[in-house]
């Protein structure tokens, strides 16, 4: 492969639209913003939401899975910090047509998915509304918290798993057809054992949230660094958000242990930049909102 033809694929951050998230985020100043969740007196808290019309739709995912995805997409916050959540408060905004029944089966998703990662609900709120949405606060603990910060040029930037289904099983989804009942869009997978048994390895770390190309600009706005592509990443990967697998960063003479560490752990990884010190970005645009 021609590396001088990769950075084609990148752009300078000064061209980037405006991002009504990153926005808002902005006016809030706060050194603890910037991570996964925000590490404070030894604790570590985590909010995120998860809202029909921006999120799902209702008739693509019953209440259970509502609920399980809700809960694993905070736990995913948790996870890549190498933190163990200890309690989540759960607001519920609950249709008003939702029955006894469907309430049950939410509520029952959110409390099994929380306890299968040691994790206890004390707490929250629910009001009545038009749609479902959910919003859960975690607080958790680590001896040895993995951070966005602290990378340098050198490091080689890598992702675990296999990226794209989540993309695709969307598109489907929003063509009216079906995807399977075990699609990473319905159920994430955390990479909670690598995390906990490479932390030594890795400089930093992330969850992939909003698709390889935008977290990782991310994490280089965060560092104030920039990177040289190693292998080209097709717009299907890069851009398929909601994956939850690991974006991390690790010193060349660690690359190997680490590959080893996550072979023995059953986990695809796969390194694809080099941080450098230019300003080199993906193109990345938001792709949270569903078009109607």
């Amino acid at each position: 492969m021609d590396y001088s033809e990769l950075p084609r694929l990148c752009y300078n951050p000064g061209m980037k639209a405006f991002n009504p998230e990153a926005r808002f985020i902005s006016k809030i100043k706060s050194l603890y913003i910037g991570d996964d969740a925000a590490l404070v007196n030894g604790l570590i808290y985590s909010a995120d939401a998860f809202c029909e019309g921006t999120h799902f739709l209702r008739e693509w995912m019953s209440p259970a899975q509502v609920g399980r995805k809700a809960m694993l997409v905070n736990l995913s916050d948790a996870v890549a910090m190498n933190a163990d959540p200890l309690y989540a408060l759960v607001t519920v905004m609950l249709p008003r047509d939702f029955g006894p029944g469907q309430i049950d089966e939410l509520a029952g998703a959110l409390k099994q998915t929380a306890a299968e990662f040691g994790c206890e609900i004390i707490g929250g709120d629910t009001v009545a509304g038009e749609e479902l949405h959910l919003s859960v606060t975690l607080i958790s603990c680590s001896d040895a918290p993995l951070l966005r910060g602290g990378i340098q040029p050198g490091d080689l930037l890598a992702y675990t798993g296999t990226l794209g289904e989540s993309k695709r099983n969307l598109e489907a989804l929003m063509r009216g057809e079906n995807i399977p009942s075990d699609s990473r869009f319905y159920e994430p997978v955390l990479r909670r054992d690598f995390v906990r048994k490479c932390r030594k390895y890795l400089r930093a770390g992330m969850d992939l949230s909003d698709g390889l190309y935008c977290d990782t600009d991310k994490l280089l706005d965060y560092n104030g660094l920039g990177m040289e592509l190693l292998q080209e990443i097709p717009e299907a990967i890069g851009s398929s958000g909601e994956e939850y697998e690991m974006l991390v960063a690790v010193a060349p003479e660690n690359l190997e242990a680490l590959r080893e560490c996550a072979r023995k752990e059953g986990v695809p990884l796969n390194v694809f930049a080099r941080v450098e010190e230019n300003d080199r970005r993906f193109p990345c645009r938001d792709h949270h909102l569903i078009e109607s």
